[in-house]
C-alpha cells in the first residue's frame, strides 16, 4: 500500500503523524511518500528522520501539487492520502488496505473521524459537542484528513485539480454505495479558539463552494431535513442544550462570512492555534 503526505512546514507534527501508523508497523509494510511542499522549516528532515519514509521536495507551497507528486512516484495500491496533522493506527490504515483489496470496482474508504477539542476553549468544545450529532459523520462523509482507493477508483480521475477541498472533490467521484466506512478512527486536532474555528470553517466552506455542482454523483439530504434530525437529536438530550447556541453561532458565521467573502481569492489559511496545541 503507498501512502502519499502532503506537508507545508509541518516540521512540529509530521513526525508525530508518521511515527503514529508507522511505529506499530512492519519494516517495508507501507510504501510512505512525504511531500514537503514549499517549506521554511525543517518538514523535510523531521520526515526524514522516521525510518522507512522517502522524501520529495518541491518548490511550490501547494498541496494539491504535493498530491500530484506524490501520484507521480507511488508504486502501489490501494493507495491512501494522509495529512500532516492527523493521528492514525497502523490498524486503520491495515483495515483501509483489507477494505480496498479487491478491485471488482471502484470504491474509496476512510476510517471515522474523531474531532479532539481538549485543548480547546469551551465554545469550541460545546460546539462539537452538538456537531457530533449531526448527519455530517454519518451520510457517507468520507475525508477530511485521511481517505484511500483502489487502482479503480484512482482511475475516476486524472491530476487533482487545483482545488482547496480535495477530500470533497474526491467523495464527489463515488456513489454513497462505493464508499467504505472503516469502524477504525483518524483523530484532528480542533482549532483552539473560535474565532480560529471559524477562520478555519470559512476556508472550507469556501474550498466546498469551488466544485461545480454538476460533479456530485452522490446524493445528499435536502438542508431542512438535516437540520430537523439534528435539532431532534438535541432536543433528546437536555445536556446539550446549552451548547446548542455555540453551535448555531459558529455555523451561521461561516456561512455567512462565507457568502460575504465569495468573490475574494481562495488562500490556503493554516490553523496556527490547533498545531500550537498539539506542540505544547
Amino acid at each position: 500500500m503507498s501512502i502519499v503526505v502532503p506537508a507545508h512546514n509541518e516540521g512540529a507534527l509530521v513526525a508525530k503523524t508518521l511515527r503514529s501508523f508507522l511505529n506499530d508497523a512492519s519494516v517495508g509494510e507501507f510504501e510512505v511518500i512525504v511531500v514537503a511542499n514549499g517549506c521554511s522549516d525543517d518538514t523535510a528532515s523531521q520526515a526524514r528522520a522516521v525510518p522507512g519514509v522517502r522524501v520529495i521536495e518541491i518548490a511550490t507551497a501547494s498541496k494539491i501539487a504535493a498530491l500530484n507528486a506524490g501520484d507521480r512516484v507511488a508504486t502501489s495500491f490501494p493507495r491512501a492520502y494522509i495529512d500532516s496533522d492527523v493521528s492514525v493506527s497502523a490498524s486503520a490504515v491495515r483495515e483501509l488496505r483489507h477494505a480496498l483489496a479487491s478491485e471488482d470496482r471502484a470504491r474509496v474508504a476512510s476510517p471515522q473521524m474523531v474531532v479532539d477539542s481538549t485543548k480547546s476553549t469551551w465554545p469550541v468544545r460545546a460546539y462539537y459537542r452538538v456537531w457530533e450529532q449531526s448527519d455530517y459523520l454519518t451520510d457517507g462523509h468520507i475525508g477530511s484528513g485521511i481517505y484511500a482507493v483502489n487502482a479503480s477508483g484512482r482511475s475516476r480521475w486524472d491530476e487533482f485539480p487545483d482545488l482547496i477541498a480535495d477530500d470533497r472533490f474526491v467523495q464527489q467521484r463515488f456513489t454513497a454505495e462505493e464508499r467504505i466506512k472503516l469502524d477504525d478512527v483518524f483523530v484532528v486536532t480542533a482549532s483552539r479558539s473560535m474565532s480560529a474555528h471559524i477562520r478555519r470553517g470559512v476556508r472550507i466552506e469556501r474550498g466546498n463552494q469551488q466544485l461545480p455542482s454538476h460533479v456530485q454523483r452522490a446524493s445528499q439530504k435536502p438542508a431542512a431535513s438535516r437540520y430537523l434530525s439534528l435539532l431532534r437529536k438535541v432536543g433528546a438530550r437536555p445536556a446539550l442544550w446549552p451548547s446548542l447556541p455555540v453551535y448555531l453561532f459558529g455555523f451561521a458565521s461561516v456561512k455567512l462570512r462565507a457568502r460575504r467573502d465569495r468573490q475574494r481569492p481562495i488562500t490556503w489559511a493554516r490553523d496556527s492555534s490547533s498545531r500550537e496545541a498539539v506542540t505544547r
